[in-house]
């Protein structure tokens, strides 16, 4: 098969609801590619969703009407290829008529053909009137809102913000101090080749995802995780022996991160609403060499009518997301300003039930990872006026780590961080 009709295949299926990094997962795994092949088609793929309000500003500006999914999915690649990559603009013209003709006819590999020369030869007329025109949320893909948003919050940075919630993405692995060391992990990509590009404790950016293929991975020595999570329960910092609550916890990442940190003893309760979800967590915690998380399906709105008290409670609340839009591009298309109104309420709601389980004494981690005020520091603000008896704790944060504090202590991963995710940590500790 043709290298862009899988890719074609695979921003289809995006399009039709798949999650982007489970859909390339799943295809890597099911079939045999060289790396050079995997590396062109993680490429475009990203590229085409990072890009896809200016791709198809341009296709609307050159087509009235495509009723076939697959020639607008090869205008996209093409462009994206013609615009952002180092490729030879006539050749990418080439191969897309070719492959029309193949699949329609040669009139339709006319027409491709024809879209496509017209775009080359008008590409930087039409960039300078977009940047003349200050359009930002058509040269960087945005939704009008998101960027009217990022204007209100960072007036003097909000272009930076936007590209850098586009850069690509780095691999994040955490490796399992239970079974493994950091070490024998480095001595591992030494050997294979691969690069450390940063490492925040026993998290590291690797500049090759081939380790999820390695039996180290496969048999829960190292875990895909991020750092920004991985900061969030260093926060919390759970102790051997406690009764400890994760309250939004599939698919477990950080579930058996605690009880990593907590030596495997103690006792662990693991919450989703999901039953499938549930499997997920008991699957990475026996993985993983963790046997003390208690996996629930249960709503965490409701866990204050369960009367359990605890140690310590992480709420890693359900969020728009948009912190990690560089390993999720797609979700940018299918959310608005509503849904992070929305989300604020949930996760307010979520974290007001939650600190009702806390001992006196007791310490809660909230944080998410997107990076809208109300979602995060607004919540926290309303939360510490509505409960008196509870007090904010400055997060710490590694000196390699960027970002800003608010006026709680909290912590927000920004833009200014060049590889980990964008991610919001507060911390609050109940009083008497």
């Amino acid at each position: 098969m043709n290298i862009k009709q899988r890719i074609i295949n695979l921003l289809s299926e995006v399009d039709n609801g798949k999650f982007s990094n489970i859909a390339l997962n799943e295809y890597f795994k099911e079939n045999s590619l060289s790396e050079k092949e995997r590396g062109f088609i993680t490429e475009v793929f990203y590229g085409v969703i990072r890009n896809k309000i200016f791709l198809d500003y341009i296709i609307s500006k050159k087509v009235k009407e495509i009723k076939k999914d697959w020639q607008k999915q090869l205008l996209r690649i093409s462009i994206y290829q013609i615009t952002f990559m180092n490729s030879d603009s006539k050749g990418v013209i080439w191969e897309a008529t070719e492959l029309t003709k193949k699949k329609f006819s040669v009139p339709v590999g006319r027409f491709i053909n024809g879209v496509l020369r017209s775009y080359d030869r008008e590409k930087e007329d039409i960039l300078k009137e977009l940047k003349d025109k200050k359009n930002y949320h058509i040269i960087h893909s945005y939704p009008k809102w998101f960027v009217e948003k990022m204007q209100e919050e960072y007036p003097n940075d909000f272009e930076k913000v936007l590209i850098s919630l586009k850069k690509i993405p780095y691999m994040a692995v955490r490796v399992n101090t239970l079974k493994y060391s950091c070490e024998d992990f480095e001595a591992l990509l030494q050997e294979k080749n691969i690069k450390i590009i940063k490492k925040v404790d026993s998290v590291y950016y690797i500049n090759s995802g081939a380790v999820i293929y390695f039996d180290e991975f496969k048999n829960g020595k190292i875990i895909a995780q991020d750092g920004a999570s991985y900061l969030a329960v260093k926060n919390l910092n759970p102790q051997s022996g406690e009764v400890v609550l994760d309250s939004c916890s599939a698919p477990g990442s950080k579930s058996v991160l605690i009880g990593e940190f907590m030596k495997n003893q103690g006792e662990i309760l693991s919450l989703d609403i999901y039953p499938h979800k549930i499997k997920l967590i008991e699957e990475n915690a026996k993985k993983m060499g963790i046997d003390i998380i208690k996996a629930i399906k249960l709503d965490a709105r409701k866990i204050k009518e369960q009367g359990k008290q605890f140690d310590k409670i992480l709420v890693d609340a359900p969020c728009s997301g948009y912190g990690v839009i560089r390993k999720k591009p797609e979700a940018l298309y299918n959310k608005d300003f509503s849904n992070v109104k929305e989300l604020a309420n949930l996760q307010y709601e979520i974290l007001e039930s939650a600190s009702n389980n806390l001992k006196i004494g007791g310490e809660l981690v909230y944080s998410t990872c997107t990076i809208t005020k109300e979602e995060n520091t607004k919540n926290i603000i309303k939360f510490l006026e509505n409960n008196k008896n509870f007090s904010s704790v400055k997060v710490e944060i590694p000196e390699n780590v960027s970002g800003e504090y608010d006026e709680i202590g909290g912590f927000l991963i920004n833009f200014e961080e060049e590889i980990v995710d964008n991610f919001y940590i507060a911390k609050l500790i109940k009083n008497n």
